[in-house]
């Protein structure tokens, strides 16, 4: 709200930013209250369509997140390594598309081992020891063969998680090569200062994420693969507003604005 509302927050950075702040709310809304409500009272029924829906509904959004972080880096990289073309290449057509792209193929993606997982049988208890719809507690539960949709999950990780994650390296690579020629000390800082809250969110939230999805976890704790999830789907949007607005001086100040 105050970026929309505060026109000296009308940039691309508090653009992307306001876009993350929508998608950890709905991942939030999405995983939250169901979760609270088993924590309480340790039996919460859910629906096999409502399981499927919270399931697509988290897949995208987690998705929708690793793009829009390498959105946020891309913005970075131009600021910084191309200042001087930064306003002609970053407008706002060029952003909406970009984020429109991102919700467009993180959806995509979820929809497949959704599909996937619509296509598999369920016999047994149903009862899934987890505090969300999450792949593995799904497939668990199936008594078909659940080779070919742990294959598919396995093949995302690709498109989802490492090629994002590459590309945001590459780019930090050359904002820290463009970064060593600044003769400045206090420009150096100055200029990697407006990096610093995008680089810890990444390593929260790709550190979770491949620590949950590509390291094998066949001797990992049920409790430790709860605490994993609790991670990046509750931690990291409850400290995003922490990292994002309350340490930016541009925001401190807007809300000082409004109060007084």
């Amino acid at each position: 709200m105050l970026v929309y509302y505060s026109k000296t927050l009308h940039s691309p950075m508090y653009f992307f930013l306001s876009q993350l702040s929508i998608s950890d709310i709905m991942l939030t809304t999405n995983i939250a209250p169901n979760m609270l409500h088993v924590v309480l009272h340790k039996w919460t029924p859910i629906s096999f369509s409502g399981c499927i829906t919270q399931y697509f509904v988290f897949c995208s959004i987690e998705a929708f997140e690793c793009y829009l972080l390498t959105v946020m880096s891309y913005d970075r990289y131009l600021a910084i390594c191309s200042p001087l073309h930064y306003a002609s290449i970053m407008k706002q057509t060029l952003c909406i598309e970009l984020v429109l792209a991102s919700w467009i193929l993180s959806c995509s993606m979820g929809l497949i081992p959704t599909l996937e997982i619509c296509q598999l049988e369920f016999c047994g208890p149903n009862v899934i020891d987890y505090l969300f719809c999450d792949f593995n507690p799904l497939v668990e539960l199936s008594c078909s063969d659940t080779s070919r949709a742990q294959m598919e999950v396995t093949l995302l990780c690709v498109p989802i998680i490492i090629l994002p994650f590459l590309m945001i390296v590459v780019s930090y690579t050359y904002i820290v090569l463009t970064l060593v020629k600044i003769p400045s000390s206090l420009g150096r800082q100055k200029s990697f200062s407006t990096c610093n809250s995008h680089l810890t969110v990444v390593f929260m939230f790709y550190g979770t994420l491949t620590a949950t999805y590509l390291i094998p976890n066949k001797g990992q704790s049920q409790t430790i693969s709860k605490m994993m999830s609790l991670l990046y789907t509750v931690f990291t949007p409850f400290v995003n507003p922490f990292i994002y607005s309350l340490r930016n001086k541009d925001i401190k100040k807007i809300v000082n604005n409004w109060l007084h």
